[in-house]
């Protein structure tokens, strides 16, 4: 029979946010794949755990997972953890989960600490609907890309970023996105957490002033709809009503389609945009 891969969530701060189900998995199987076994080995002498290790990380994701899904196949049971947090997030773990399913591996998910949900939780903004980036790509023609994307984006943004390059990310963020509400949470479940409640341009300033240290979640106030319709509108004014009307077909929308929402954009009748149309 095949094993079984554990995805294992492990502290993020804290030691004692760890379950007592992945403790005992970690125990009980055969081998653990961990991001950095550096890292890992600490939390596993804590707990005194005797599991053999192997590492498993970005620069040998795609050939180690294959090898990993060997030993599965062969019917080793194997958890996989990251350096801090539940595996698959922000991390190669995605890829080890996409070949063990291709193979037929059962993949079970043991839950526990996340930096960004944790984030999420204590930012005091919105929670229901949020849009997670991890970290912004370093390609700068990728990274424009997104940053131009969130600047209508209107979901609870969730971003990563260390404190040698949060300054300049807080810049991007205020020139593409302009000032919105910001919650910078630091140091997560650690002795020095700090959760504050603020804004990108006063974030900026105070990068300026104290150098940022530890490792930072960013939650930013996503686009308020209202505000969305209010820039849509304004696009729309300056546009000819053909242009308008070609906005939606290019779209893949019927004429007719288009034609009610040109009419609903510009808050007239649909029969009065047939009219100006056909004139």
């Amino acid at each position: 029979m095949p094993g079984i891969l554990y995805l294992c969530a492990t502290p993020i701060g804290n030691l004692e946010d760890i379950t007592l189900r992945v403790l005992r998995t970690l125990k009980e199987v055969d081998l653990i794949a961990a991001e950095d076994t550096r890292n890992t080995i600490k939390l596993l002498n804590h707990f005194d755990i005797k599991t053999p290790m192997t590492s498993y990380h970005e620069y040998n994701k795609i050939d180690k997972a294959a090898w990993l899904v060997d030993k599965l196949s062969e019917g080793l049971r194997i958890a996989l953890v990251t350096d801090a947090g539940t595996p698959g997030i922000s991390d190669p773990g995605e890829e080890l989960v996409r070949q063990a399913y291709e193979a037929g591996i059962t993949v079970t998910s043991l839950p526990g600490a996340c930096a960004c949900i944790t984030a999420l939780t204590l930012s005091g903004l919105a929670t229901r609907r949020f849009a997670f980036e991890a970290f912004l790509p370093w390609d700068k023609k990728e990274r424009r890309k997104i940053l131009e994307a969130l600047k209508t984006e209107t979901r609870t943004i969730l971003l990563y970023e260390s404190p040698h390059h949060l300054p300049s990310t807080l810049q991007e963020l205020l020139k593409t996105l302009g000032d919105r509400r910001l919650t910078l949470c630091r140091e997560l479940t650690k002795i020095h957490e700090t959760i504050e409640l603020t804004t990108l341009s006063q974030a900026v300033q105070q990068c300026e002033e104290i150098p940022p240290r530890g490792e930072y979640v960013l939650v930013i106030e996503g686009l308020p709809r209202r505000q969305l319709e209010e820039q849509a509108q304004a696009a729309w004014q300056n546009m000819e009503l053909d242009q308008h009307m070609q906005l939606y077909l290019d779209q893949g929308l019927s004429k007719k389609e288009a034609m009610k929402k040109v009419a609903a954009d510009r808050g007239v009748s649909k029969r009065e945009i047939y009219q100006q149309l056909l004139s």
